[in-house]
Order: C-alpha cells, then sequence, then structure tokens
C-alpha cells in the first residue's frame, strides 16, 4: 500500500443536506464533525506506507472508523457496513451518498499498522491537542488515575489443561508448516492424546494418576523439542512462537531426575505472575487485587477533574496483571509532561503513592500527589498499650533513637531493603531490653532486642506528616474529588467494554484501551456540548437527611 498525504475533501454538498434533514436536531457525529472537523489528517499516518505502489484508503477515515467503532460497539464487519448506509458517519468521513465502502478486512491490517509504528498514543494526543485549542483542557489543573482488570480473550485453564493444551498448540503450528516432517516421526498415539481440546477430554482424577499423565505429556514435549532442534528438522520450526512457548514452559513445569522427566512441585514453580497460563495468549498474566483475582491485564485511566470543566481522559496505560500501580506513577507522570498537561493536583489511591514518589513528583514535576499512605501495619500500632515507632524519639543528627523508657540504641546501620529503598537500620541493647520490665509492649521476641527500620529523614518526616495530615477533615474533603475516577471506569466497563480484551496480545489490547479512551473523550465532548452536565456522586435518601453536609459527602478512608 502506497500514501500520498492529500487535504482533507469537504463533506459533499448532496451528503451535508440529507444530513441535516434526516437529523434536524444534530446529531453527535456531525456536532463533532461540525465543532473539530476531522481531527485527524493523512500526514500523520504517513510513515505507517510505502510511497510505491496501490494507493491505500484515506488513514484518518480509517482512524475515525476505529474510534466510532469503540462508541457504538461494532465489530469490524458492522462498522464497514455502517460505512456505506449510514448518512452521519458519511458526514463525518466527507463521503459522497453512494460511496461503496471498503472490505472489513481493511480495519484489521490498519490496526496492525498502527501498533507497528507506535502510534497508538497518538490517536489519543490528537484529539488532546485539538481540545486544548479550543480552550476545553488545560495544563496544571486537577487530574485522577485509577486501574481496574481485564480479562484476557482466553478460557481460564488448570495447571494440566495449559501443559497439554501448549504441546496441542505447538503441534498444531508445526502441522500447518511442515506436515509431512511432523507425520514422518511423530507417534499414533499422540493423535489420540492431541487430536482435540485437552477439557473435551476425561482428566484421570487422583494426585498420582494426574501427575503420571502430565510426565507423559511432558516426554511428549520433549520429543517434539528435540525433533525440531535435531539437524533434520529445517531451521525455521524453531522461530514459531507457538514452539517457543513450549520450550519456556516445559522449563518452569518440568526437571529432569536421573534421565526421567518430572513435573514440578508447586513451591518449585515460578512465580504466578511469571509464568503463562495459556499458550493462546502468552502474555496474559495472573492478577490479583484485594480479593479479586484474573487472568489478563491491567488499564490504567487517567483524566480531568476540574470542577468547571470537561473531565477528559488524558492518558491510557495497559500492564500484564501483575504489575503493580505503584509502577505506574512514574511513567504516568512523564507522559503527560510531554504532552504539556502535566496536572498541579494528582488524585490517586493509595496502591499508587509512596513517600519517594511524594517528593520527586512535588521536586521534579511541581506536581502534589495526592493519595493516603498507607497506615503502620506492625503489631504494635494496632495495640493500644503497645510502643510503636510514633512513640521513639529520633536524634538525626547524633544518629540515636531514644526509646519510651529512655534508653538509647546501640546501631545506626545505613542500608537497603529488599525493594532497593534506602532505609536505615536501627538495634537497641539486648541488655536493656532482657532487663526492661515493659518488654512485652515492644518486641514479642524472647531473644533479640527491640529494632527499627527507618526511612531517611526527608522521608520519614514526610510520611509521618502525611499520616497526620489524611485524617483530617480538610483534607479528605479534598481527596473525595478522586472517588469521580470510580464512575469513568464503570462507564468504560458498563458501556465500552472495557472488562474484556477483543484482542490476543498486549499491544493490540493497549490499542483497544486507547480507542477506547478515545470514545469516552467524544461521547463527553457532545455530551458537554449539548448542555449535559457532569453527574454527581448518588447520595441515599438516608445519608441526606445529616444535619452535616459533610458527614455524608466524605468516607471513612482510614
Amino acid at each position: 500500500m502506497s500514501l500520498h498525504p492529500r487535504p482533507i475533501d469537504p463533506i459533499p454538498e448532496a451528503t451535508a443536506r440529507v444530513a441535516r434533514q434526516a437529523f434536524p436536531k444534530g446529531n453527535r457525529y456531525i456536532l463533532l464533525r461540525d465543532e473539530l472537523g476531522t481531527i485527524y489528517t493523512d500526514v500523520e499516518f504517513a510513515p505507517l506506507f510505502s510511497v510505491h505502489g496501490q494507493s491505500a484508503l484515506s488513514p484518518w477515515r480509517l482512524a475515525l472508523i476505529c474510534v466510532m467503532q469503540f462508541l457504538e460497539d461494532l465489530t469490524d464487519r458492522q462498522a464497514a457496513d455502517a460505512v456505506r448506509s449510514r448518512i452521519d458517519w458519511k458526514y463525518l468521513l466527507s463521503l459522497d451518498l453512494g460511496d461503496p465502502g471498503f472490505d472489513f478486512s481493511v480495519l484489521s491490517e490498519f490496526r496492525n499498522r498502527i501498533i507497528a509504528g507506535h502510534l497508538e498514543q497518538r490517536l489519543l494526543d490528537q484529539l488532546l491537542e485539538q481540545c486544548k485549542q479550543k480552550g476545553w483542557i488545560k495544563e496544571r489543573g486537577k487530574q485522577r488515575t485509577d486501574s481496574t482488570h481485564v480479562l484476557a480473550a482466553i478460557r481460564t485453564l488448570n495447571r494440566l489443561e495449559s501443559i497439554g493444551e501448549t504441546l496441542r498448540a505447538a503441534l498444531n503450528a508445526v502441522a500447518t508448516v511442515e506436515p509431512e516432517w511432523l507425520k514422518g516421526w511423530v507417534s499414533s498415539a499422540w493423535f489420540e492424546r492431541y487430536g482435540r481440546p485437552v477439557e473435551e477430554y476425561r482428566l484421570p482424577k487422583g494426585k498420582e494418576a494426574r501427575q503420571t499423565y502430565a510426565e507423559t505429556i511432558g516426554a511428549d514435549g520433549m520429543d517434539l523439542l528435540e525433533q525440531v532442534w535435531s539437524e533434520a528438522a529445517p531451521p525455521y520450526l524453531r522461530e514459531i512462537p507457538a514452539v517457543d512457548h513450549l520450550r519456556q514452559t516445559w522449563i518452569g513445569q518440568f526437571w529432569v531426575d536421573n534421565g526421567h522427566l518430572r513435573l514440578r512441585d508447586a513451591k518449585d514453580l515460578p512465580p504466578v505472575g511469571k509464568r503463562s497460563n495459556s499458550p493462546y495468549d502468552p502474555e496474559a498474566r495472573y492478577g490479583n487485587k484485594r480479593s479479586t483475582t484474573w487472568t489478563g491485564y491491567k488499564v490504567h485511566l487517567t483524566e480531568t477533574c476540574d470542577a468547571d470543566a470537561m473531565h477528559l481522559v488524558t492518558h491510557v496505560i495497559t500492564s500484564t496483571a501483575n504489575v503493580p500501580d505503584i509502577e505506574q506513577t512514574e511513567p504516568i507522570h512523564q507522559a503527560l509532561k510531554a504532552k504539556r498537561l502535566l496536572p498541579r493536583e494528582h488524585l490517586v489511591d493509595a496502591g499508587y503513592v509512596d513517600t519517594g514518589l511524594f517528593m520527586t513528583s512535588r521536586k521534579t514535576d511541581g506536581i502534589e500527589l495526592m493519595g493516603p499512605m498507607r497506615p503502620n501495619g506492625s503489631w504494635q500500632a494496632k495495640e493500644a498499650d503497645a510502643y510503636d515507632l510514633s512513640q521513639f524519639h529520633i536524634n538525626w543528627n547524633t544518629k540515636k533513637v531514644t526509646c519510651p523508657q529512655g534508653k538509647k540504641s546501640k546501631s545506626w546501620t545505613p542500608t537497603k531493603d529488599a525493594w532497593g529503598n534506602a532505609v536505615i537500620y536501627v538495634k537497641f541493647s539486648r541488655t536493656h531490653c532482657r532487663l526492661c520490665q515493659y518488654r512485652t509492649h515492644c518486641t514479642r521476641c524472647a531473644t533479640e532486642p527491640r529494632s527499627l527500620t527507618l526511612r531517611p529523614k526527608a522521608a520519614h518526616q514526610l510520611l509521618h506528616s502525611m499520616r497526620h495530615q489524611q485524617k483530617t477533615l480538610e483534607w479528605q474533603q479534598q481527596y473525595h474529588q478522586r472517588a469521580g475516577v470510580e464512575g469513568t471506569l464503570s462507564q468504560g466497563i458498563e458501556c465500552f467494554g472495557l472488562r474484556r480484551t477483543r484482542y490476543i496480545g498486549l499491544a493490540k489490547t493497549h490499542l483497544q484501551h486507547v480507542l477506547t479512551g478515545i470514545a469516552m473523550n467524544i461521547t463527553r465532548i457532545t455530551s458537554w456540548l449539548t448542555g449535559i452536565p457532569h453527574v454527581h456522586t448518588r447520595i441515599s435518601r438516608f445519608a441526606t437527611l445529616a444535619d452535616d453536609s459533610s458527614l455524608c459527602s466524605v468516607p471513612n478512608l482510614l
């Protein structure tokens, strides 16, 4: 396909006249075209196409069709039919009434080009640029972020089913490209074991029987890998993704004991977040958030939340399910900085914050990161008479800590914790702790003295200041605005299918989430322009009876 960027075609006169007659009170696509034009141009997509060959369809049109497809939850075939049959779509796309449209497979090819060219975020950024020019969005306002889980488009398999399907997928992939080579050496028993999906078989019952069956599958998989890596096999078989996935899975699931392949015990398996659960989407991972567990991905949405302006999605990040939220805070700030959309206040939940991020966000980017710090989780902090960290006096100059009974620490050792963060390890005298009559208030260890783990001075003081500050009514009222992002996630799930991915793989899932974010923005833009106000958080009839409205508007955060 070749592309020679050309100016945007004006709306044909006949299309405009019929569209106005068909929608006398307006339509969101007509309103969008009148207010923002076409949003995209061919120039932005020129790097994705060659300068030689058959002319491609206008990329700006395909980009808008992909967005409208997510606005209305359409398949590729339904979107192509809408281009041919709907007047409002023809108006937005500057098409003649008799335009025959295109084959629906063009949309899949266009999405692949977007992913290959890494232009997913550009689709959203171009819309945000036009919103900035209109004054609908600005830098240094308020923004908020939250995440939700996304289910992969695969069936959840148990361990035995997973290894069986992994081998079956590899056999199918090899049979597609080298059927005669595979048929020349494969055992006839394999056709019975791997001819159908594993879940269609009655798997053996009992631990020993299942282990024996798993090791039979393991031995068959090793035979396939040995044949693929033999000199007689075509070298390109080793490059097949399903074969490479089989190799990696067998490393994690089996081990060799005196020449015999054995199934690993559960304690010897790789971490659950690091291993794949299905050969049909190897990038999908197991994740858990509080009581929710799933296999798939996680999407992080950031949106503006100023009270007197549109609430627009400014950034979208998709990660595998096992990546913690806190690893996304800094990338979100860097992305917003590149878009010149850094917020003054960034409202997040406890999963996105720690003292280091508080300090770097404020110092480097001038962002006031607002999120509840996790409380002290030690048993001393949970018992009324126990001595927690707040009851110890720290002298940062002399590097001494004084306990509630007036005894000074014996050692002060700067080090790093398991996550690489700078900490200070403080230990008290064994003699002082052994003779102390309040020892049970301080430690439960019968042989070791009390020890403390401190953060560096600035981080320690900030942590205790934030924990104290977030107990105040003023902070809670200010932070209460973050709750609105839950409505955004709900809108994405209920209206745009955000809970489940349409596609296979992280890259395609991310493109789906970006297009979903654009669709949500267009919905909000058209609602704003037609005078539909922001929806307020619903309050129960009983809660409205409270004399002080603040009592029912501020949740108990801590």
